[in-house]
């Protein structure tokens, strides 16, 4: 800053003033702003936040020419709009939909052309549940403790979409070229989740009945899930203990198990402390199929 007027320099009020957005036409159910999110800060009570689907949301970079962890959106079931005030390269991936440009049928999974003033519509999921729509120059919003993620928990990052809401868009020449066009092998959403654990560090707390049930039932994806755990329908598992644990560290993929005895897999957004105890931990590889298991999805816990 300038001593004498305690005003930025010229050219730091010229770039703020040329700076573009993306204006929100439809928000959707839940439609978040989402990056590489805070790993490594659970010490400090934060938990990691980001994509849910990260492989996705790390192909869609690639193909508008962006860096692996630039700032997406991720959109949960309805899809959202925006309209960006500059022209802009895009990609909506992840949950198959129907994508729109100003109402005109556009590829999904492949970068296309947004103009100026052009509404970008990404449709209710047809297949899987969360899309991801990634820009290329990727998304702005200020970082807190050196993400932009939404961390819906905490409440650290943007708050969840709104109509109306602008956020702002990077300088597309900052990044690569797009790759050339040509199929790409998006994963399928999983008829199917069939999740991966290692057992403990509390599976002494159930019953040897209840360790064969859980590795054996089949459980249903419950649409109470979140971003924060994804919660189950199926048989509860009976406890062998019924003292209260006291709090303990939790990490991504733990399954805890509540008093009704049905497990919840934590997912970006859990808490980095819980009181109920662990059965088991899913491998962090096998999540970004349960990022993508709409409610209803039959679900089975395997020995990992």
């Amino acid at each position: 800053m300038s001593a004498d007027s305690g005003r930025p320099p010229l050219a730091v009020r010229a770039a703020a003033l040329t700076l573009h957005h993306l204006h929100v036409v439809r928000p959707g159910a839940l439609t978040t702003v989402q990056d590489a999110g805070r790993p490594g800060r659970a010490h400090l009570g934060v938990g990691r936040a980001g994509a849910l689907d990260a492989p996705a949301a790390r192909l869609a970079n690639r193909l508008v020419g962006n860096p692996p962890d630039a700032a997406v959106l991720e959109t949960t079931l309805t899809g959202c709009a925006v309209r960006p005030d500059r022209p802009v390269v895009a990609v909506v991936g992840g949950a198959g939909c129907r994508v729109t440009v100003d109402g005109r049928p556009v590829a999904w999974g492949a970068p296309v052309r947004v103009p100026a003033g052009a509404v970008l519509d990404a449709g209710p999921a047809g297949t899987g549940l969360r899309s991801y729509l990634a820009f290329a120059g990727g998304l702005v919003p200020d970082p807190v403790l050196g993400s932009r993620s939404t961390d819906l928990l905490s409440g650290l990052g943007p708050a969840p979409l709104s109509a109306g809401d602008e956020l702002p868009l990077g300088d597309a020449s900052a990044g690569g070229e797009p790759p050339a066009a040509g199929p790409v092998p998006w994963p399928g959403a999983p008829a199917e989740l069939v999740l991966p654990v290692r057992p403990g560090p509390r599976d002494d707390w159930f019953t040897e009945a209840a360790l064969r049930t859980f590795l054996t039932a089949a459980y249903r994806v419950s649409p109470d899930s979140n971003r924060i755990g994804l919660r189950t329908e199926g048989p509860p598992l009976e406890r062998s203990r019924t003292e209260e644990l006291p709090s303990e560290g939790m990490v991504l993929g733990a399954i805890q198990v509540p008093p009704d005895g049905r497990p919840v897999v934590f997912l970006n957004d859990h808490p980095t402390t819980g009181g109920y105890p662990v059965v088991g931990v899913v491998l962090e590889q096998a999540l970004a199929a349960a990022a993508q298991a709409a409610p209803g999805t039959r679900l089975r816990f395997v020995r990992g």
